[in-house]
């Protein structure tokens, strides 16, 4: 007698019956197999023209960019990603929240990753608001001297 080996069991597979449900879905997915079929290679025919006319054509400077990042760009991004996400779960309550937190947290993580352009974005919108504060401020003088 060997330790090791064990006598054989004569097994037996029995398969469940199909319920209603699996069979109505075996025969949907019959049915439907010629249209996904025809609808998959729809859309890889067309996928292959649109992602060559548009890496080529409009977005070549950022599908380039995508594909051949600079050192650190992915971890920068999921952190700026994350900030947005952290903004998210802190503005609980108010639409406005939920609008300025994620954008303020978002804006300030790439702020400290990106110090030049945000410097640079900084001046633009500063002027931009300055422009329309200016604006509003003689729209109202204009309504306040005609009344």
């Amino acid at each position: 007698l060997s330790l090791y080996s064990s006598p054989a069991r004569e097994t037996k597979y029995v398969e469940n019956p199909q319920t209603q449900l699996e069979e109505g879905v075996s025969r949907l997915r019959h049915v439907m197999e010629p249209y996904t079929a025809w609808w998959t290679e729809l859309i890889d025919s067309s996928k292959v023209k649109v992602d060559s006319s548009l890496c080529s054509d409009f977005f070549s400077e950022g599908c380039e960019f995508l594909q051949n990042p600079p050192a650190g760009f992915y971890p920068r991004l999921g952190v700026i990603g994350f900030a947005g996400i952290v903004g998210l779960f802190l503005a609980r309550g108010s639409r406005i929240k939920k609008l300025v937190y994620p954008a303020g947290l978002m804006g300030i993580g790439a702020s400290v990753y990106y110090p030049q352009q945000a410097v640079s974005i900084a001046k633009v919108a500063g002027t931009q608001l300055y422009d329309w504060s200016l604006q509003g401020y003689i729209a109202v003088e204009s309504l306040w001297k005609d009344n």
